[in-house]
């Protein structure tokens, strides 16, 4: 069986890792360089890296902080943020991304999906979508999420593959930071809609809701969080032991092991 994946998220603002809930009521944590190399070096999976309010400001990504986070991660970066046009994926990928998350820019204008995935290939292009239910519909949000685009969100993501995205980022808006397990209900609905590689982002608390999710959506490929891994509350080699000795696989690295 292909591993699970486990993906530590770093919210960059003003360059600092910041953490809220439900996307409000943003606090400081701590340096994204040092914090890249610490997720780096206890065995995270991959990384992904979001600039939260380079869309909302209207400007492009702090490629500075980028390229001093890239150079300690030697696992696949995704980096996402004020994504508007194939030049940007040119300008995160030469600051060391292996991947570049889309949202709002993708929004704007669906086609850059298509024209990023001709260019760079499928696999360099993630998807990302903040979800939130409204009126029993989950719907897009954009700008970071205090915008609702009346988009179904399960259409779009059919459409997002279809367009050529290699992998999709689901948020769920509704149970970001709230830390009472991932939104399975929304991630069930969306695992029907496409066959590419799901995230799952949003709710993890403890690691058991990591069990529940990698086995009441067998087809999602890997939990996301932030919060609960900045602040220590599990260790990543201590969330992917459990995970293992629950018969999910695993990547395990042998400092992992001991």
């Amino acid at each position: 069986m292909i591993a699970k994946r486990i993906i530590p998220c770093l919210d960059v603002r003003n360059g600092r890792v910041v953490k809220g809930t439900n996307f409000e009521g943003i606090q400081d944590v701590a340096d994204p360089v040092e914090m890249a190399k610490y997720y780096n070096d206890t065995g995270a999976d991959e990384l992904v890296f979001y600039d939260i309010t380079a869309s909302f400001e209207g400007r492009g990504l702090f490629t500075d902080i980028l390229k001093r986070t890239a150079a300690q991660v030697f696992i696949p970066l995704t980096v996402g943020g004020g994504i508007n046009d194939v030049s940007d994926f040119e300008r995160v990928l030469s600051c060391g991304a292996d991947k570049v998350s889309v949202n709002s820019g993708a929004i704007k204008d669906p086609s850059l999906i298509e024209r990023a995935a001709k260019r760079y290939g499928d696999q360099c292009v993630v998807l990302s979508m903040d979800v939130k239910r409204v009126d029993g519909q989950f719907r897009i949000f954009a700008k970071g999420g205090r915008i609702d685009t009346g988009i179904d969100a399960l259409q779009w993501a059919h459409d997002g593959q279809e367009r050529g995205a290699g992998e999709l980022v689901v948020n769920s808006i509704d149970t970001d930071g709230v830390k009472q397990g991932f939104d399975l209900e929304m991630l069930a609905a969306m695992a029907k809609q496409v066959t590419i590689p799901i995230i799952a982002s949003g709710g993890a608390g403890k690691k058991e809701d990591f069990k529940t999710l990698f086995e009441s959506v067998p087809q999602v490929d890997a939990g996301l969080a932030a919060s609960i891994f900045h602040r220590k509350e599990v260790s990543l080699p201590e969330l992917k032991r459990y995970l293992a000795q629950q018969g999910i696989p695993m990547r395990i690295l042998r400092e992992e092991e001991r």
